[in-house]
């Protein structure tokens, strides 16, 4: 199966500040159905799995057209599991069942604003580029050079040479969007990181982007997917 492209969508029942997060009705559906959907709707991969130590998220995966070959191991199910090191292991258990991919993309189960054409453009951009990686980006919507710190309770410029600066002038710095890393698996494996030496990024609307880590994450999250989706209309 040379030349061929794996998703795993990273789905672990343990979730804490959010119980069951992976899995909870995000505007009326399991929030990882999006993830699978876009994977599916992109038309790029020859296999979706999703790789998960919990049976309930298993079973939720398989209805939704996902594949569960195997479950997580416990070593990679805890708080401490980084998610390369998740990523490495499925590469390895499909390569034990003499299945190779040549790329392979790792979505996060909380990604309702991925689509398959994101998916898509990222596939044409390793391909047209020749690189390594791509990921989601978006730029900070206030420019860090022009951040505070406290000292000594009092507000203090972190940078005080750029206080007048207008933003404009400022360099634009970005942020991960925390929604897919779209790999080449033999860099992937040599430099053991999401992001390697030769990464492009995919630019994202602020919009479509939400860290979903507390209930008011979550929250903020449905109020900008009912948004774009009324955009959409």
């Amino acid at each position: 199966m040379a030349g061929k492209c794996l998703a795993v969508i990273t789905a672990r029942g343990g979730s804490k500040r959010i119980p069951r997060k992976n899995i909870k009705l995000f505007c009326g559906k399991p929030i990882i159905a999006y993830s699978i959907e876009a994977a599916q709707k992109s038309g790029i991969f020859d296999e979706i799995m999703v790789s998960t130590e919990d049976e309930e998220i298993a079973e939720i995966a398989k209805n939704l057209g996902a594949k569960v070959p195997f479950l997580r191991s416990e070593k990679n199910s805890d708080d401490m599991a980084m998610t390369h090191e998740v990523v490495i292991e499925v590469l390895g258990q499909y390569q034990e069942l003499g299945i190779h991919f040549e790329s392979v993309c790792c979505i996060y189960p909380t990604a309702p604003f991925l689509t398959g054409e994101k998916l898509r453009e990222g596939m044409e951009l390793l391909e047209q580029t020749q690189a390594d990686g791509v990921v989601p980006v978006v730029r900070f919507s206030f420019p860090p050079q022009r951040c505070f710190v406290i000292e000594d309770g009092k507000v203090q410029y972190k940078w005080p040479e750029n206080r007048l600066k207008r933003s404009q002038d400022l360099e634009a710095f970005y942020h991960d969007c925390g929604q897919f890393y779209l790999l080449r698996v033999q860099p992937f494996l040599e430099e053991e990181s999401l992001i390697l030496k030769h990464t492009v990024p995919v630019f994202m609307d602020d919009l479509e982007v939400q860290d979903i880590d507390t209930i008011e994450d979550w929250k903020i999250a449905e109020i900008k997917y009912r948004l774009l989706r009324e955009k959409g209309e």
